[in-house]
């Protein structure tokens, strides 16, 4: 029998954690922790709505250089997610219409990207 795997969190590297906090916020994710663990590291768990998986950023979480993260996230709706960005204030493109889904994208202050998948059904649900 072969257990479940499930994707818990992701790092993104940041250059201001407050700043990339705020921002994360501001787009629906849920910050569920913030500690300052000593001096160097601090580890901030942020949580997109609706999902299993979260987000980490911080000081001393990740080796990644800020801006090279790249995510994909299923939404149910491409056009209702443009619109809770853009009247968030978020620059996001277009809605790009492809055979396999339709796209939304955007970046975070630090350059991370973000590709927002709506499709019409998932063979694993």
């Amino acid at each position: 029998m072969t257990s479940s795997w499930k994707i818990e969190l992701i790092p993104v590297p940041v250059t201001d954690v407050d700043r990339a906090k705020a921002f994360y916020e501001r787009i629906g994710f849920h910050a569920d922790h913030d500690h300052k663990v000593q001096d160097g590291l601090r580890f901030v768990q942020l949580t997109p709505p609706g999902s299993a998986c979260s987000i980490v950023i911080g000081e001393g979480v990740t080796e990644k250089v800020p801006g090279s993260q790249e995510i994909q996230v299923v939404v149910a709706d491409a056009d209702a997610a443009r619109g809770q960005l853009t009247d968030a204030g978020i620059e996001a493109s277009a809605v790009d219409e492809q055979p396999w889904g339709r796209f939304v994208h955007f970046s975070d202050p630090d350059g991370n990207r973000w590709s927002l998948q709506a499709i019409g059904s998932r063979p694993n649900g």
